[in-house]
């Protein structure tokens, strides 16, 4: 068996409380292996991220869950890789749905409605366990991380995977809340990250760190590319800036150039005018 088996609960790492990948059925170039949904505890069990609607991913789950009781139900945010997947599992258990309604953005599930306001700092709470949400907006407005106080191990949904870097999309998705709910995960106690893809980091210290130089220094290469080329539109500065990047991926990189430069707008840094950018 491989670390990335579709449909299997494989443990992830080596805690008290048991948290199991159960990889997605959806591989990609967005998801890579696919939407990792992780399955929490013992005798009372969380599922979070059940990914995209899939009649064998349920049935892997509910294999999964057996007899035990499964409480709740997590959501980082409502991208339909992550969310839609979570109302089928709902009405099959019972279990409360926990997260932020969908924003009023193109490509967002608005069929995941939570089972009360949730907000952050709020405890899903168990008598093996307590997972914390943590406000993470950036990628999306409604993202949500879930930090398992127990073992301090941080669900991070697409706000942090391993790998690669998130797309921000405007304009829910924001630069500036991006890097400061990276700031503010920096003040967590944390020993492990569970990415929405890919694998568990084990040093969530280095990257953090390396996750905000990497914006910051894209955010440099913006400056620079403007410096260089004077007024331009975003077709034409992306190539500078996202020249690292495949070219099946640029239409996405182009979307996080905007969030970039919106920020720096906001920076009182470049400004804008018919859809061409300028240094200040």
């Amino acid at each position: 068996m491989t670390e990335f088996e579709p449909g299997i609960p494989i443990r992830v790492a080596d805690t008290q409380i048991p948290v199991k990948r159960i990889l997605g059925l959806n591989p990609g170039p967005m998801t890579g292996p696919g939407t990792n949904s992780y399955l929490i505890g013992k005798e009372r069990l969380c599922l979070l991220d059940p990914g995209p609607k899939d009649d064998v991913q349920f049935e892997n789950f509910m294999a999964a869950i057996g007899d035990t009781k499964l409480d709740y139900i997590l959501i980082t945010h409502t991208h339909g890789d992550h969310s839609p997947g979570a109302a089928k599992l709902q009405q099959a258990t019972g279990a409360e749905l926990v997260g932020l309604p969908a924003p009023e953005v193109a490509g967002q599930d608005k069929s995941f409605k939570p089972s009360k306001k949730w907000q952050d700092g709020d405890l899903v709470e168990t008598d093996e366990y307590s997972i914390r949400l943590v406000h993470t907006p950036g990628h999306v407005s409604n993202h949500i991380c879930f930090l398992l106080e127990e073992e301090q191990m941080l669900f991070t949904g697409d706000h942090v995977l391993q790998g690669t870097t998130s797309v921000i999309l405007p304009p829910d998705g924001d630069m500036g809340d991006y890097l400061d709910s990276l700031a503010k995960l920096q003040r967590l106690p944390l020993q492990f990250l569970a990415p929405g893809h890919g694998s568990i980091m084990e040093d969530p210290a280095f990257e953090l760190e390396k996750l905000i130089a990497h914006r910051l220094k894209r955010e440099q290469k913006i400056i620079d590319g403007l410096k260089e080329l004077g007024i331009c539109d975003l077709d034409r500065l992306v190539l500078t800036v996202y020249d690292d990047v495949a070219e099946h991926l640029i239409p996405w990189a182009k979307r996080t150039l905007l969030a970039h430069l919106i920020k720096l707008e906001r920076d009182d840094r470049v400004s804008s005018q018919d859809d061409n950018w300028q240094l200040h």
